[in-house]
């Protein structure tokens, strides 16, 4: 049964947002106590939060789907829906998130470092909130938003100081077993260690962490053996530890040759060529490991090599290895540039940024309207209700997408599609929108809600709309 998984692809679902309540306030003598519809609740997020606890992948690895809760709608009498819970997926430390097409999203690392990888949907707002002393008694309500809903990629990448690189049963897991409380597998055969390893040392007042990779073969960086899998793990160390066995039972075979390949496989791979190497002769208590040893020796350090003689079995030379490490992570923690408080970065939108585009579809034969607000602003429209539909021909007309529309030469019938082209509104366009309160007889008033006017006034606004239809009459009037 799989124990380890380093990467998995993730679906998730963020809450949708509760819709909005249409509703008037109705009581005994009072059957028209204006609206008091709620707004509904803002759907749950799903975020990954770093736990130093959680070591694999696995659980997303047999349940790759999850989803937040979504908001509940609002409800009569100025209630508001309940806000859906967000739901926190724990991760390792190290995970890398990337979008379907390998971009990267987020490197988590640090206990507690968050990425929000859904966004819930905003809650519609119900008719109180929506009414104006121009629209005193809107019939309608705002639509919840849908949550976000991606696929993502989690790949873990291990937070270590060193990594152990070498051939299969070179002694890597003893080593690491010897330096550290680790207890890894450890066998006399190829392929025994199927996970990385990490470890805990502690070399005077240096305390850091130690990791083998296993499955280092020819070919590695291309996908032979478990190489491929398993080399992301030494991207983020500090030095790279050369394990050579020096009582090699393969005839084939010689350190210095094994020194090569691994080298190779490492250049293929990439983003390594910067880190300290240190090579370590393992297996010296063997006469003919120590022979071979004293072979090697001068020419690895003629290539300018930091070189140690060890035997993880009899314990010998340990603890000048510790200490050296020690030393070189020391010196990389020192030159590490330090972390910077957290800036918050402000950028003005352009003085002719409108929030939107107009462009003609060629292929569509439309006028395609892309931005967040009017795209917001159609998901939230019920479509059922010709009052929520002139509200959003009034929300377009004054940010402007109508004098865009004239500009890019769009005439009365065309096409205009508001959102992407998988998931857009179509309608024909009619110019001048602006009728879309007047379409309605204006929208949202109700003159049962108003306080009756006096007599004289009613007189004077009547004499006005008599002197404006003649005043009009006269300048039309072709004779």
């Amino acid at each position: 049964m799989t124990t380890f998984v380093d990467r998995v692809e993730l679906h998730v679902a963020a809450g949708n947002g509760g819709h909005g309540c249409a509703s008037v306030h109705r009581e005994k003598f009072k059957p028209l106590g204006g609206p008091d519809g709620g707004n509904g609740g803002r759907g749950g997020d799903v975020t990954l939060v770093v736990d130093q606890a959680v070591t694999t992948l696995l659980e997303y690895h047999h349940s790759p789907h999850r989803k937040a809760t979504n908001g509940q709608p609002g409800a009569g009498d100025n209630r508001s829906g309940k806000d859906g819970q967000d739901l926190v997926l724990t991760v390792p430390d190290g995970t890398v998130v990337l979008d379907k097409e390998g971009n990267v999203l987020a490197d988590l690392v640090g206990q507690g470092t968050t990425f929000v990888a859904g966004q819930g949907g905003r809650g519609g707002l119900g008719n109180a909130a929506l009414s104006s002393a121009r629209r005193k008694a809107p019939g309608f309500a705002l639509l919840g938003e849908p949550g976000e809903a991606r696929d993502i990629v989690l790949e873990l990448k291990t937070v270590a100081d060193v990594a152990l690189v070498g051939y299969p049963s070179a002694g890597k897991s003893s080593l690491i077993s010897v330096l550290s409380a680790a207890k890894p597998k450890i066998a006399d055969y190829p392929f025994t260690t199927l996970v990385p390893n990490l470890g805990v040392v502690t070399a005077g007042s240096t305390v850091y962490t130690i990791a083998d990779v296993p499955g280092l073969i020819p070919g590695a960086s291309q996908g032979r053996g478990l190489g491929l899998e398993f080399l992301r793990h030494v991207e983020r160390c500090s030095v790279l530890v050369h394990v050579l066995d020096t009582a090699t039972l393969e005839s084939d075979r010689d350190p210095v040759t094994d020194l090569d390949i691994i080298e190779e496989e490492l250049r293929q791979y990439g983003g390594l060529e910067d880190r300290p190497r240190i090579v370590v002769l393992n297996k010296v208590d063997i006469p003919d490991g120590q022979d071979l040893a004293d072979m090697i020796r001068p020419d690895l350090e003629e290539r300018g090599y930091q070189v140690f003689e060890v035997s993880a079995v009899a314990r010998l030379g340990l603890k000048e290895l510790s200490f050296a490490l020690a030393g070189i992570v020391g010196e990389a923690r020192a030159a590490k540039p330090q972390e910077e408080a957290t800036r918050v970065v402000i950028r003005p939108k352009a003085v002719d940024d409108a929030g939107f585009t107009v462009v003609y579809d060629e292929a569509e034969d439309v006028y395609r309207v892309r931005g967040e607000k009017p795209e917001r602003w159609v998901r939230q429209t019920d479509f059922n209700n010709d009052e929520a539909v002139g509200y959003l021909a009034d929300r377009l007309n004054r940010l402007g997408v109508e004098d865009r529309l004239m500009k890019a030469g769009a005439r009365a019938g065309d096409g205009v599609a508001i959102g992407s082209l998988e998931n857009a509104v179509v309608f024909d366009w009619e110019p001048s929108m602006m009728a879309g309160a007047e379409m309605l007889g204006r929208r949202g008033e109700d003159h049962r809600l108003e306080a009756p006017r006096p007599a004289a006034q009613r007189r004077r606004d009547r004499d006005a709309e008599r002197d404006d239809a003649q005043r009009e009459f006269d300048e039309f009037d072709p004779f």
